[in-house]
């Protein structure tokens, strides 16, 4: 299994200098198992994942699945620049997304109507399949997803992947304080080799003003891989107001509590 990071940013992105090392593009995740494409989320990130993957595939078909966690557009802005949906009819994309509060198909719709983009899904020449996902597990060949709701406004699903490899997590957009959820995102990260989690404020932003908006914390992931036995915590979904150096400091301190503990970066490689 190897898992590549497109997209780390959250809320929008932050194209400017001092957040370059890290990354500005927001939450985009590929993960190949062989010869098998499996995607979290498509942010902006998306879009320079669309052009490595054009050159690699050439003139050869691809097969994508995609796993959209919600809706709010630093998690599907990336899809009308994705250039393999345009370019030949070969290509097949299988977007599974819950439909709780919208349907995905509708949601692009929406998202690339007049006037807010110049063409609409109809010059979309790949294949393009839409599945309804909702908590459960489900598999697909030899790799088991199991998704969960998180905490956030009009919720967001969390996802487990399970593969003769490894076990990965991805939970972006989770806040903590909520028993239920608290519970479900540690159950969904139970012995697994990766997590990649939600750490977009400061603890001390979080207590301060931006409890109830959705988003987690450094400290708050450390509980969750420190109490669910899983082993690589990620911290993910950076804030945009939060520079090279500022994110540097959070890893840093982190580690103090937890040894293993890094901070996604736009490129950045883990191999199972």
């Amino acid at each position: 299994m190897l898992v590549k990071f497109w997209g780390v940013r959250g809320s929008t992105p932050t194209p400017q200098p001092e957040n370059l090392r890290y990354g500005g593009n927001t939450s985009c995740v590929e993960v190949r198992i062989k010869d098998q494409i499996y995607i979290f989320d498509c942010g902006t990130g998306f879009r320079i994942l669309g052009h490595h993957l054009a050159r690699q595939y050439d003139t050869q078909p691809m097969l994508a699945h995609i796993f959209v966690s919600h809706f709010h557009w630093d998690h599907i802005q990336g899809i009308p620049f994705f250039g393999p949906l345009y370019e030949r009819r070969e290509n097949r994309f299988i977007f599974h997304s819950s439909s709780r509060t919208r349907n995905l198909r509708r949601v692009l719709e929406e998202q690339m109507a007049a006037p807010y983009f110049p063409v609409d899904m109809n010059e979309m020449k790949a294949s393009r399949d839409f599945h309804d996902i909702q908590e459960g597990r489900v598999a697909f060949g030899g790799v088991t997803i199991q998704a969960s709701w998180l905490n956030h406004p009009q919720g967001c699903l969390g996802f487990r992947m399970e593969t003769r490899d490894g076990i990965l997590v991805y939970a972006t957009d989770n806040e903590p304080g909520h028993a239920e959820f608290d519970k479900k995102v540690r159950k969904l990260a139970e012995g697994a080799d990766i997590l990649i989690y939600d750490a977009q404020y400061l603890p001390e932003e979080y207590e301060a003003k931006k409890r109830g908006w959705g988003h987690s914390h450094w400290r708050e992931a450390v509980n969750i891989v420190m109490e669910s036995g899983a082993k690589d915590l990620v911290l993910y979904h950076h804030d945009p107001d939060h520079t090279d150096l500022c994110i540097d400091a959070i890893v840093k301190e982190a580690r103090n509590y937890y040894p293993r503990v890094r901070a996604a970066s736009e490129g950045m490689e883990m191999t199972l």
